[in-house]
């Protein structure tokens, strides 16, 4: 039998479960190697065996025809195994027979040089798959001369420090299980689970004579779980991995520290590392020490660790895959499983998702590179190169299903906080920056904050960053209980401080690198441009500060002021720079500076600001029921058909407009997409829902351009990528010319460009971009639907001047070929003569036999057949290789036309991005138009007044029959919505509504209705009343409802407090300040104390405009002659119930005047406290109130006698002081002291009175 020819590539399974399986002794190569057979005698026979017939192996026999259509099983020698296959065909010229192995693999060989046997089948043959021969693994396999011979991963030279259970061990008596991967394609059924994604091939394997030890794979260990759905271990982990675990990793456990051999309870512990003993890495293979190289620095993320065609977790990270990804373990001792490339993007995103930060270590060199560079440098390496490429996490997902579902941002948010002079909370200055990675959206901004943290709250509030980066040990106790409070469990990294979150001085030459490199680059590639310079592109500028872009460099003009903001942007971009996405995520990235960041000069600020308090209280995005938007001002007015335009939506809801020109601008353009217009309006809405994620899909784009990361050339990846690049690039070439075709269509429309704003938004130049030329350009570069149904480019002529020059080559070459064809047949003298291609062999010229006489000596006979021979002459032969070089060079320069048209739309994001901007406001535009035909009830168009500016004027609210933007009577059950007047400021009106009534009577409602109204008002958006009358709010205070702190210490009352605190130090006369049953966290007269006193503050020292809603009936009393404060109450009708409980009827309608009762113990009747409690509570409650009465009596008599006493005090010493003053020299000194302290006295005296 001739040597084995199997290729040193092939890539059995046991490749993958020797890596980390060491054998301290290799068997060495069988001679004879028996074939599989029946089971012997001490073996349980568990099904009935493919019956052998007339083994060959040593017979010279020659087989045709006849033998198509027969199973055969061929031995390959490095794989130790047999495969079985149909023979497909047979080639009568080279001898040779097709054979289709079980897993579609195709191989044409020569029997008589093959190890090969016939079998019959007595049952069904299940189909299987081996690993692809070409997908070789990572080990080289070295003989004593030092060549490479195979690339199996082969450890017969290391420690068997983590090898699995002997299976050799077992041969005699257990069947043996080598598990091989199923084709790709027969995995879709399970994609979800996961479960079934790693099926393997059952093959017997008898020990025959000398036992052969088998580095076999591991198989999976699994039963059925019907409830669940999906197979589970048949035994727990613990019990399985746990004592291996605790013997052989002991610098796990008790003896566990970090790369610098710090322990644990070292203030300086990274728990990001781990030291590996000596002993311990010299006990492993080269393989095994590879993977530990890579786990040891990155102990706090999952290693999805590149093995071929698959992706491999081991050890503690095969434990969360097995739980989190429902993926099995392998059979053996050391916990193992892995899923196929294809399942990257999911999996990776499922991980991501639960918080999990995900390593992906790639192959970034091939077996055959590794030989080569084995021969050529003498290393010893064994192993091929991989590098860590990504890290993925919950802020750096770009792409996956559960993302393309949810159009909501997840920010990244990097935070820090110094101080400006000395260190208090006056000069506190937090920076912050925040980053959409799926959009490369950057906000950076600094803001001064208060001891409660009010600004960063409210922001916190809006975004929900899902990822936190901050310098360790650096932020206050309150700053971090802020993060903990106001986020939805984000993943939180600490960073070094200095050394990995940068300061402002670091930052700022990073970036100008960056940006100095950017620009280099760009020149270059424009400098080795191809494609047709029928592009325009923007120049770039100068060196140092003229590269950043326009909000970086004012941040760095800007000096202390801009610090803090551009600390905040360092660690987050040198977490990005670990994630291997800097650059790609910069080089198209669009910054914006944060809006709203601090409260000082809020008059300034073009938008009314909502605190965390007032989105939360308000329901702004997220119910207080579940966190889910349903039941939300947003839920409601969220009409929009593209991601984009829910997430400006958001935008807009967070921050309302403030300037009364803008307000009226955007309700102009609200007007006119109703009435008339609206089948025009509907049809455009119409074709926007047909766009994909237009923002996502540009940032994957661009970041293609870089080749970092996964996307680099030198990561070998076995999927076909290009593909899918190619079809978003042809999904966002025809989603732009949607865009611009629909958008000009709409222009169209007069009444459309009545509005200023709309005019402005289509109008070609100014808010749409000119992309049709450029549109043409990619139109003409190459067909569409071509290339999508192909998934390859073919560039017209004239496109690419380098794939035009390398066709003309092989144009060159052809008709080189064809122009000798003619010279030969003449020579020749037969016109017949044709070049025909057999196999890889083309440009064979075949000539009859009867010519074979007069063809020359310098003619290469290359094959035969009947009646035919054909040859290579010398010129041939020469042109045939050219031919060969010229269409490799054609094939290079198609590859790349991709990039390099990516790289050339890229050019234009500007453009793209603008024209995307419009299409979101309008889909926003729209969706608040049509938001109003959903109100119950009569929908205005509020009016809206210019901001006082002067204190003569007074500011003012006024609704007309208000109803509630979100609440329908079909959601209330029985009885519809009562909608109400409110009057709040103007010249006839008072600035505060004192709101008192019954408990459930409606006063919180009421309150949040009015809130909400204003927003929309501001907004631009329509208002469910009849009428609605605005002075623009530049704040909403919300207090309502009561809620603890526990993480920070503070009680219901403290919370509530220094709520109420913020307002009292920010709010403005402009401010709408709104308060829900404030001091009821305490004692009765100290919580109506706190209420009196915040209540006169607000009214006679801020003059703002609000509502107090109480039960502190006294305050009504105190203020029913104050012109400043409204009483009001929520009517109700009180009826004598059963057992001297009164039973309450709500009528929801606001009413002048107060409430005398709280009716407390009709709520406990509804709630259905049993008729004695109620008896007792109702009697106590009369008792208490005739209590009341007769203490208020006293006190009042005693306060009387009080103020008597004190008046004739007073009277005494202004008497004293007059006669005084008759008999001293300096009376005029003395008199005005004296009289001063009299008339304070006095004045004092008055006020209590």
């Amino acid at each position: 039998m001739a040597p084995p020819r199997r290729s040193p590539l092939v890539n059995q399974q046991r490749q993958i479960t020797c890596f980390f399986t060491p054998n301290k002794t290799t068997p060495a190569l069988s001679p004879d190697p028996t074939p599989p057979s029946s089971s012997s005698s001490s073996q349980p026979k568990k099904k009935k065996p493919l019956l052998v017939i007339s083994p060959i192996s040593n017979l010279k026999k020659m087989y045709g025809e006849e033998v198509v259509g027969k199973r055969v099983k061929v031995y390959w020698p490095l794989d130790k195994n047999w495969y079985e296959g149909i023979v497909k065909n047979f080639d009568d010229l080279s001898g040779k027979h097709l054979v289709q192995y079980d897993d579609a693999e195709e191989e044409l060989l020569d029997f008589q040089d093959e190890k090969i046997e016939w079998v019959v089948e007595e049952v069904k043959v299940k189909s299987f798959r081996r690993l692809k021969r070409s997908n070789g693994e990572s080990e080289v396999k070295e003989k004593d001369d030092g060549n490479v011979v195979s690339e199996k991963l082969d450890f017969e030279e290391e420690d068997d420090d983590l090898s699995d259970e002997d299976w050799g061990k077992n041969a005699k008596n257990d069947e043996l299980e080598e598990m091989d991967l199923v084709d790709e394609d027969n995995d879709v059924k399970t994609r979800g689970k996961n479960v079934g994604s790693r099926k393997r091939k059952n093959k017997k394997n008898k020990s025959s004579g000398n036992e052969e030890k088998v580095d076999g794979g591991k198989s999976v260990e699994q039963v059925s779980n019907i409830e669940r759905g999906h197979s589970i271990l048949t035994v727990d982990v613990d019990e399985r991995f746990g004592m291996r675990e605790a013997e052989k990793f002991r610098f796990l456990g008790v003896e566990h520290r970090d790369a610098k051999r710090r322990r644990p309870e070292d203030v300086n512990y990274d728990e990001r590392t781990l030291f590996l003993p000596p002993d311990f890495l010299k006990s492993l293979s080269g393989g095994q020490r590879q993977w530990w190289e890579f786990k040891s620095k990155h102990m706090d993320k999952v290693l999805f660790f590149k093995m071929g065609k698959f992706y491999e977790l081991f050890e503690m990270d095969a434990h969360i895959g097995a739980k989190e990804l429902d993926l099995q373990y392998m059979r053996g001792e050391q916990p193992h499983c892995g899923f196929p490339e294809k399942n990257f993007t999911m999996n990776v995103e499922k991980l991501a998702k639960k918080g999990y930060r995900v390593l992906v270590v790639e192959q970034t060199e091939t077996p055959e590179q590794l030989e080569i560079r084995r021969k050529e440098t003498g290393s010893k390496d064994k192993v091929v190169k991989r590098e860590v490429c990504a890290v993925v996490t919950k802020g750096t997902l770009t792409e996956g299903e559960i993302l393309a579902t949810n159009p909501d941002a997840s920010y990244l948010m990097a935070v820090t906080e110094s101080f400006q002079g000395s260190e208090n909370e006056e000069n506190l200055v937090i920076g912050v920056c925040l980053v959409d990675v799926s959009t490369t959206r950057f906000i950076l901004g600094q803001f001064g904050d208060d001891s409660e943290r009010g600004s960063l709250c409210s922001l916190l509030s809006e975004l929900r960053p899902v990822e936190i980066i901050k310098p360790a040990r650096v932020l206050s106790a309150e700053s971090e209980r802020v993060l903990l409070r106001h986020t939805r469990n984000p993943l939180v990294n600490d960073l070094t401080p200095l050394s990995e979150f940068w300061d402002a001085n670091r930052t700022v030459k990073e970036i100008r690198d960056i940006y100095k490199r950017l620009k280099d680059q760009f020149v270059l590639e424009r400098v080795d441009e191809t494609i047709s310079g029928a592009l325009d592109s923007t120049p770039s500028e100068d060196d140092g500060t003229s590269c950043l872009p326009d909000v970086l460099s004012e941040l760095v003009a800007a000096g202390n002021s801009g610090s803090s903001a551009l600390s905040a942007f360092g660690g987050c971009l040198f977490y990005l720079r670990q994630a291997f996405i800097d650059e790609s995520v910069l080089r198209f990235a669009k910054f914006e500076l944060l809006p709203c960041s601090g409260y000082r000069d809020i008059s300034q600020k073009p938008y009314m600001v909502l605190d965390s308090a007032a989105i939360e209280n308000l329901e702004i995005f997220e119910n207080n029921r579940d966190g889910s938007s349903s039941g939300t001002l947003y839920a409601h007015l969220n009409h929009c058909v593209t991601a984009f335009g829910k997430r400006l939506l958001r935008s807009w809801l967070a921050r309302p407009l403030y300037h009364s020109w803008s307000i009226k601008e955007r309700q102009d353009a609200v007007a006119s997409l109703k009435g008339d217009v609206q089948s025009s309006v509907l049809e455009f809405r119409k074709e926007l829902s047909r766009l994909p994620d237009m923002e996502r899909l540009f940032a994957r784009l661009f970041a293609s351009c870089e080749g970092a990361g996964r996307n680099a050339k030198k990561v070998v990846l076995y999927e076909d990528a290009a593909k899918k690049q190619l079809q978003e690039f042809i999904t966002a070439l025809r989603g732009c010319e949607l865009l611009a075709g629909t958008c000009s269509s709409l222009s169209a429309v007069p009444k459309l460009v009545e509005s200023r704003l709309l005019h402005s938004l289509l109008t070609t130049g100014e808010g749409l971009p000119e992309v049709n030329s450029v549109l043409s350009h990619f139109k003409e570069a190459f067909d569409w639907m071509e290339a999508d149904r192909t998934g390859r480019i073919i560039p017209h002529e004239g496109v690419d001047t380098d794939y035009d020059s390398a066709c003309e080559i092989l144009k060159e070459v052809e008709l080189s070929l064809a122009s000798h064809l003619k010279k030969q047949r003449k020579v020749l003298g037969d016109a017949s003569i044709n070049y025909v291609t057999v196999g890889k062999e083309s440009y064979l010229l075949e000539v009859p036999e009867s010519l074979r006489g007069s063809i020359p000596r310098d003619y290469e006979l290359r094959s035969s057949k009947k009646g035919f021979f054909r040859y290579w002459t010398p010129q041939i032969k020469k042109l045939v290789g050219e031919h060969t070089q010229a269409e490799a060079e054609k094939e290079s320069k198609l590859k790349s036309i991709l990039q390099r048209l990516i790289a050339r739309f890229s050019d234009h994001h500007i453009k793209w991005r603008q024209l995307v901007a419009t299409a979101a406001e309008l889909d926003v535009l729209i969706s608040l138009a049509i938001a109003s035909d959903y109100f119950e009830g009569n929908s205005c168009r509020p009016t809206i007044f210019s901001t006082p500016s002067s204190s003569s004027e007074v500011p003012t609210l006024s609704a007309q029959g208000l109803g509630h933007p979100v609440l329908r009577s079909d959601s209330l059950g029985k009885g519809s919505f009562v909608p109400n007047d409110i009057n709040i400021g103007g010249s006839n009106h008072a600035s505060f509504i004192l709101l008192t009534g019954p408990n459930m009577g409606g006063k919180s409602t009421l309150l949040r209705q009015v809130c909400m109204a204003v927003i929309l008002a501001q907004l631009g958006a329509n208002v469910p009343a009849e009428s609605f009358h605005l002075s623009p709010v530049d704040r909403i205070f919300v207090r309502m409802g009561a809620s603890d702190n526990i993480m920070a210490g503070q009680s219901t009352f403290l919370t509530e407090l220094s709520e109420t605190a913020s307002m009292l130090s920010s709010a403005t006369r402009n401010s709408l300040v709104v308060l829900d049953e404030l001091g009821r966290g305490t004692s009765t007269s100290d919580g109506q104390a706190i209420a009196e006193s915040v209540l006169e503050h607000f009214v006679h020292k801020v003059h703002c405009r609000g509502m107090f809603s109480t039960h502190y009936h006294r305050l009504a009393v105190d203020y029913q002659n104050d012109p400043q404060v409204s009483l009001c109450h929520m009517a109700c009708k009180v009826e004598n119930g059963a057992h001297g409980v009164e039973q309450v009827t709500f009528l929801y309608r606001l009413t002048p005047g107060a409430c005398p009762k709280s009716y407390g113990v009709n709520v406990a009747r509804l709630a259905g406290l049993p008729n004695s409690i109620l008896q007792k509570a109702a009697a106590k409650s009369s008792e208490f109130e005739e209590t009341y009465g007769k203490h208020r009596q006293a006190s009042k008599d005693s306060c009387n006698s009080y103020r008597s006493k004190k008046v004739m005090v007073i009277l005494r010493d202004l008497g004293n002081a007059v006669a005084n003053s008759r008999c001293h020299e300096a009376h005029d000194k003395f008199d005005v002291r004296l009289l001063t302290e009299i008339h304070r006295r006095a004045r004092l005296l008055l006020q209590e009175s």
